[in-house]
């Protein structure tokens, strides 16, 4: 499939420079850094959640958790994980479980955690499970123009708190 044609419509329009890396089908953003051969914090992830009225997608580096007290602390207690009807809705021209990570793209409202901008380049999923985009994090923090951003997430090893 390689990159989702939304995805793509978005990258060209807003004139960011990329690559496209392949990489062996992998089911999850962890595996897909492995199989990438890169640090999981360089790879941005997005979780889908909503509350019944919209969605919302957090956009969060592989190796950390989403903190779900946070997240409905600060956006409303019905916040939960978005179902997969409404995943293959919002986006169509994705394989299931592989949603870039620029809500912008899709018409979705995104926050993104803090700590995506202490990598030099970003990685992130291009629509399937074997396509990976890379881009300096500068411009991909660009592309994330006007969304909230904050502190979300924990390492994954962190365990002070129940973590998603």
């Amino acid at each position: 499939m390689g990159i989702a044609m939304k995805l793509s419509d978005y990258l060209e329009v807003n004139e960011v420079q990329f690559d496209l890396m392949q990489h062996s089908h992998s089911g999850s953003s962890m595996q897909t850094a492995k199989a990438s051969d890169v640090p999981a914090e360089r790879v941005a992830k997005a979780v889908v959640l909503e509350d019944g009225r919209h969605a919302v997608m957090a956009v969060l580096p592989a190796s950390r958790r989403l903190e779900m007290r946070e997240m409905r602390a600060r956006n409303g207690p019905e916040l939960r994980l978005a179902s997969e009807t409404k995943l293959k809705y919002l986006f169509q021209d994705c394989e299931p479980g592989a949603v870039p990570p620029l809500g912008d793209a899709y018409g979705i409202e995104t926050i993104w955690d803090d700590s995506l901008m202490e990598q030099p380049d970003t990685y992130f999923e291009a629509g399937d499970h074997e396509t990976l985009v890379h881009m300096k994090t500068s411009d991909f923090i660009g592309l994330l123009k006007g969304a909230r951003h904050m502190t979300f997430s924990a390492r994954k090893n962190e365990e002070h708190r129940p973590l998603f």
